[in-house]
């Protein structure tokens, strides 16, 4: 291997931030333990390191003690869950990505103007599941264009859709074509769905396929923008790989590459990426970093229980 570009965008977008920030934050002002339901981001070097500061990952708010502090993830929860959280008295700090509660906002807009709501994303997902948990029933999840004709309402029903944020638009817009030639009267979100950084990212790994013969893209299994940038970038046919680390990927992979091209996820800490690049570069290839588009998106921290404002700084 002679030579790897890093690009970026990459990594840790704005609402991972906060995110880690928030669990962080509810650390400092309750002590240990706090919990989070679920994964606060789908990356497991970040969980593992929540835990060694004192997070206790839990499946279920059922699982958390009776008036303990507990933190959502940036995925959003269901009306379900905050009802259950408060039910059990539990101190809720809520890190739900911004844009994450902008897609929510919104369905429940479109259900009180009296649309029809369909949600375009992944099934089992813990996005979706929060967003479809808004209204129970009401939002109806589709994946694949074949599903459009399953919905259950007359094609001169208004309709509007939204999308999970971390599509590629290339999954997205297959499925608005089949939902307009069904739905004539279809409304759109009146901001794209997709996040700033989740785009950012998959134009970045497309602009790696073109000058690479490989793009390595770190970051967890479970995480799917993650997912995302390694299907854009083997659609331009170069060979894409996810690996949660550069020592989870296999020598042979790299057999045959001269130029590697080098991104992570938007839940993937900047040290995985480092590592990788200190490994490519003990091999002896040398290391350029390319920046195509610089992001200055930043979101305050959440309140927490008996805090009376966001500390200073946190924006």
């Amino acid at each position: 291997m002679r030579d790897v570009i890093v690009v970026a965008p990459r990594g840790f977008c704005a609402g991972v931030t906060r995110a880690v920030d928030t669990v962080r934050l509810a650390l400092q002002r309750f002590g240990t333990p706090v919990y989070v339901r679920r994964a606060i981001v789908h990356n497991a070097a970040v969980v593992s390191q929540l835990v060694e500061e004192g997070a206790v990952f839990v499946d279920e708010v059922e699982q958390v003690p009776p008036g303990a502090p507990v933190v959502f993830s940036a995925h959003g929860v269901a009306n379900a869950v905050r009802r259950d959280a408060e039910w059990r008295n539990l101190q809720v700090v809520d890190a739900t990505c911004p844009l994450v509660d902008k897609v929510h906002q919104e369905a429940l807009r479109f259900l009180a103007d009296g649309y029809h709501v369909v949600l375009i994303g992944h099934t089992g997902h813990d996005e979706t599941l929060g967003t479809t948990g808004q209204a129970p029933g009401r939002i109806h999840l589709v994946t694949e264009v074949n599903q459009v004709d399953l919905l259950p309402f007359d094609s001169s029903a208004a309709v509007a859709y939204l999308t999970q944020t971390t599509l590629s638009t290339d999954q997205v817009l297959p499925v608005v074509a089949a939902l307009r030639r069904r739905f004539p009267i279809l409304r759109s979100p009146r901001i794209a769905d997709i996040c700033y950084a989740t785009q950012n990212r998959q134009d970045a790994a497309q602009w790696l396929a073109g000058v690479a013969d490989a793009v390595l893209v770190l970051g967890d299994q479970s995480s799917s923008n993650a997912t995302r940038l390694r299907e854009v970038a083997a659609a331009r046919g170069v060979r894409a790989l996810l690996a949660a680390c550069v020592q989870d990927v296999p020598t042979e992979w790299f057999e045959g590459v001269d130029v590697l091209g080098l991104t992570s996820g938007a839940s993937t800490p900047e040290h995985l990426v480092q590592d990788a690049v200190a490994h490519f570069s003990a091999m002896g290839a040398a290391v350029r970093y390319e920046l195509l588009a610089t992001e200055q998106v930043t979101f305050a921290l959440p309140q927490v229980p008996g805090q009376s404002r966001v500390p200073e700084g946190a924006s």
